[in-house]
């Protein structure tokens, strides 16, 4: 379906570039006052949740004329990958429960994000600079 390879692109471009960048100051505001960050906590939780959903779905849905599964594999893994890193951030922030568990997957998470922020720019790019090629 063509909606989730937009919301695919859209959602591994932003969740990677607040990954790779770890936070952002641009902010914007218009005359009524409403303002909009990327450092909010519940818009990062909710990118968070459309990038994993949508790394789900573009495994199970395929673009007229692509290959099931493979046709999208790497946007499909980056969008994954960068949506459980940021859900999995929000729910560090927020538990005050602490695991032995939790810290080893925090301490990758933390190691690789900038990697994984990478990873899902250049598949956002790739998967919209060349829409037909096999993986992207």
């Amino acid at each position: 379906m063509l909606q989730f390879y937009f919301l695919s692109i859209a959602a591994n471009a932003l969740s990677g570039f607040i990954l790779f960048t770890g936070h952002a100051e641009a902010e914007t505001s218009s005359e009524t006052g409403f303002k909009f960050s990327l450092d909010n906590q519940n818009f990062r939780l909710a990118l968070g949740i459309v990038s994993a959903l949508t790394g789900v779905l573009k495994i199970l849905s395929v673009v007229s004329g692509d290959i099931p599964v493979i046709g999208d594999l790497i946007p499909a893994l980056t969008g994954f990958f960068a949506g459980f890193a940021l859900i999995f951030k929000y729910y560090r922030q927020k538990s005050s429960l602490a695991s032995e568990r939790s810290e080893k997957i925090e301490a990758l998470i933390t190691v690789n994000q900038r990697w994984v922020g990478i990873a899902a720019m250049a598949a956002a790019a790739l998967h919209f600079l060349f829409p037909t090629v096999l993986l992207l």
